[in-house]
């Protein structure tokens, strides 16, 4: 069975290859970033990202979208939602949301995560949590399997590293109790023998 990951999301995309390595799912990527719908809700933007990448390209596709929310936000809790990169990356950058966060002591936040499946009938809908709090420092490396900027100021429940500071050993075991919408999907594709 072959499934299009329509995202232009680089990070995204390498995280998914290793729940489908294991499957009977070709997961091919097809690369686009479709508009976002200025609704703070990240099921009815994957929704639409799937159902419109369904009408270009025709075949069986999913699409992810995620939001991350920072609990304590100075007059804004649970900001900026679904909308990271263009509310908070584009417009604060980290230097800002570390500076706005800086007299705030509850740092709690959290990623969460929508995947929408469509096969031309029906949609699919897969969701994942990851929580933990704000560093106060921006700190790690880059690289090609992060999903976000937020990796560099983002420590996982129960750990002292940011996502950034992992390797791939450690972000893929680690002890947080998250969940992954790709995870799930995995799962499901073989249940359903896709």
């Amino acid at each position: 069975m072959n499934i299009i990951f329509v995202t232009g999301n680089v990070g995204k995309v390498e995280s998914a290859k290793k729940y489908f390595s294991d499957s009977n799912v070709n997961l091919e990527w097809y690369k686009y970033d479709a508009l976002e719908s200025n609704i703070n809700d990240i099921e009815l933007i994957a929704g639409e990202k799937v159902r419109e990448a369904y009408k270009m390209i025709g075949k069986p596709c999913m699409a992810l979208d995620a939001g991350f929310y920072i609990n304590s936000f100075p007059d804004n809790p649970g900001f900026p939602g679904a909308f990271p990169k263009r509310e908070l990356l584009d417009k604060l950058g980290l230097e800002g949301l570390l500076e706005a966060m800086r007299e705030i002591k509850d740092r709690s936040c959290y990623f969460k995560e929508c995947l929408a499946y469509y096969n031309g009938t029906e949609i699919r809908y897969f969701y994942g949590i990851s929580k933990g709090f704000l560093a106060s420092t921006i700190r790690g490396n880059n690289s090609e399997k992060k999903w976000s900027d937020l990796w560099s100021v983002f420590i996982p429940q129960n750990h002292i590293h940011t996502l950034a500071e992992m390797n791939d050993e450690e972000r893929n075991n680690r002890n947080d109790n998250h969940t992954s919408a790709l995870q799930e999907f995995s799962k499901w594709c073989k249940v359903k023998k896709l």
